[in-house]
Parts: C-alpha cells; structure tokens; sequence
C-alpha cells in the first residue's frame, strides 16, 4: 500500500456526521417551527436539535482538522475547501442583501405602509434613534482596527513569525469580544423596542444577525489562536486560518454597509438618542 496516497486528492472514510447533521438540522427547524407556535415539547425538540448541531460541529471540525495534520489536505483538497468556503460566504452576503432590501423597501416606499408608519421613515412612533457618531461610530473603529489585526496575524504566519501569528489572533479576538459587549449595551440603552414598528424590527433583525456573525468569527478566531498554540498551521498550508480571516473581513465589509444605510442615511433628520 506503498503507492496508496500518489493522488492529489483525499477520499473520505465513511462518517456518520453527515447523516447526524442533517437530522440535528431538521429536528432543530422542527423545534423552531413548534416554539413559533408554542406547541407542546418544543423545547425538548428544539434542545435535541442544538445539542445535535453542536456534537456535529465539534465531531465533525476536529475530524477535518485531523486530516490537515495528516496530510491530507493536497492541493487540490485545498482548492476545493476555499470553493466551499466562497459558496459559505456568498449565501451569507444574500442572506444580508434580503435584509438591506426590507430597510430599503420601508425606507423609500414609506406612503405604501402609511397607516403603519404615518407615511414616513424613521416612523412617528420612533421619537429618537441611535446617534451613528457615537457608539457605532467606536464599534466601526474597533471592527476596522481588527481587520487590521488579522491580516497582520495572517502576513506574520505567511512570513513564519509564529510569535506575530499568536499576539495579532489575540488582539483580533480582544477587539471582537469589545465590539460584541459595546453592541449589547447599545441595545440595553435603545431608545426603541424590537417588534412595535417596521424601524425597529428592521434595525435589530439587520444589526442583530450582523452581531451573531461577530460572535460566530470570535470563536472560529479562538479555535485558530487554540491550534497556534498547538503548533498547527504552515506558511504553505493554513486554510483553516485562512477560512476564519475571510469571515472576518466579510463582517467587516457588512457592518460598514450597515453603519452607513442603517445608522447613518436611515435615521437621516431624526432625533438622536
């Protein structure tokens, strides 16, 4: 079996986290659906599903993770990986777009909801909005001051400076972990509720996901700060890292849009808070 590996591919064992994926994602959509609905045991169904999500991500990551230490990640696996991860990240750009396009839709078309929202936008109902120059403003600071910090983790790695690698994923989680707590007091102190009106909704739908998103690159920067320290990752092969970075500046590139459209132009003659 000398000769097993001459290929530049790498086919897969048999694995039963595919199949237990699947069923935790449909078992966790079930419980949603029931908890919508308050229906019976929809708190059972839905904690069945989670627990399954989580057991899938943690089985199935640490057994890719595995194969990269194997060697088993050739470049043409490599390739393939970075497809999927473009795929990943495109659908999370239209899942965006859908919610930019109701902003937009109540913003611009406001005389089309008129017994709603008095015909204008930010609605009557909304006696002050968020001041775009003030804790947004910081939290745009801070997400682009990381974006900084990890294309240097990610140049300091390519050029072998472990040492760059460790202090720029520390410094990228820091920032995170400040943007996400500043964010949480930014909807503590909102001088508006979720739900009452279309700016509410809209607004906390959009910057909330966008929030989910911080806290979703967080940990996947954590588990590459966890690996460096293991001594994982190569100048040459380092597509997990990689992975996490793309994330990240695609966070970025959404809290800009939303900064700009949502903070800034869409509370445009309002009163701030």
């Amino acid at each position: 079996m000398a000769g097993a590996k001459n290929h530049d591919y790498h086919i897969l064992p048999p694995d039963i986290w595919p199949i237990a994926g699947a069923a935790s994602a449909v078992t966790f959509t079930t419980g949603m659906v029931l908890f919508m609905h308050d229906l019976p045991g929809h708190w059972l169904v839905l904690g069945l599903g989670i627990a399954g999500l989580i057991a899938t991500f943690f089985s199935w990551f640490s057994n890719i993770v595995k194969e990269a230490q194997a060697g088993d990640h050739t470049p043409v696996v490599q390739l393939h990986l970075r497809y999927g991860m473009i795929l990943f990240i495109a659908s999370e750009v239209m899942f965006f777009v859908g919610w930019f396009w109701a902003w937009f839709n109540f913003a611009l078309f406001p005389s089309e909801i008129a017994e709603v929202i008095g015909g204008q936008f930010p609605p009557k109902a909304i006696e002050a909005v968020m001041d775009p120059f003030a804790l947004p403003l910081l939290n745009t600071l801070i997400l682009l001051c990381s974006g900084t910090t990890v294309t240097w983790a990610h140049h300091s790695l390519i050029h072998g400076d472990r040492d760059g690698l460790k202090k720029g994923l520390w410094l990228t989680i820091l920032l995170g972990l400040l943007f996400t707590s500043i964010q949480a007091y930014e909807y503590i102190h909102a001088p508006f509720p979720f739900g009452e009106n279309t700016y509410g909704s809209a607004f906390y739908m959009a910057t909330g996901f966008h929030g989910f998103h911080v806290i979703v690159g967080t940990i996947m920067l954590i588990v590459c700060l966890r690996r460096a320290y293991l001594g994982h990752f190569t100048p040459k092969q380092h597509f997990g890292f990689e992975a996490a970075a793309w994330y990240w500046h695609f966070v970025d590139v959404v809290w800009l849009f939303l900064f700009v459209v949502v903070y800034v132009w869409g509370g445009w003659g309002a009163q701030y808070h």
